[in-house]
């Protein structure tokens, strides 16, 4: 770096961690809880999108706080895979199209019965997610 060339200020390190909120949360609590409990909490949370602490604050006090720990529900995972399948059967669709244009004949039926039965599944995790699976 010569004489001639400006100093820029340094960005703040990355690894410092994030900003000071005014109310941290500087206090622990635990409690004690039933299996059958727990589960209620946790499934709670999970419909809520929250982490536990979180849910639980929400609960206790109206608010989850500002930087609480929001989790994706569990239907938005599954709609998540979901996707990935379908992507991955459609590519499968456009290779078949391609062989059949090209041969001039139909996939044998051991590939078309595994085609239905990724079909299947997928109706099924649609169904799951929607909670509609029982």
């Amino acid at each position: 770096m010569t004489d001639a060339e400006p100093t820029r200020p340094r960005a703040a390190a990355p690894w410092r961690g994030r900003r000071r909120v005014p109310d941290a949360k500087g206090c622990f609590i635990a409690i004690r809880c039933s299996v059958r409990q727990n589960e209620t909490i946790k499934e709670g949370a999970s419909r809520a999108g929250l982490s536990i602490g979180a849910y639980l604050r929400a609960l206790a006090v109206g608010y989850p706080g500002p930087r609480s720990v929001r989790r994706p529900p569990i239907e938005k995972a599954e709609l998540t895979k979901l996707l990935g399948h379908i992507g991955k059967i459609g590519s499968n669709v456009n290779q078949i199209a391609k062989f059949a244009n090209t041969t001039r004949s139909l996939p044998a039926q051991p590939v078309l019965a595994r085609m239905r039965e990724d079909i299947a599944w997928m109706r099924a995790a649609v169904l799951k997610a929607l909670g509609r699976d029982r």
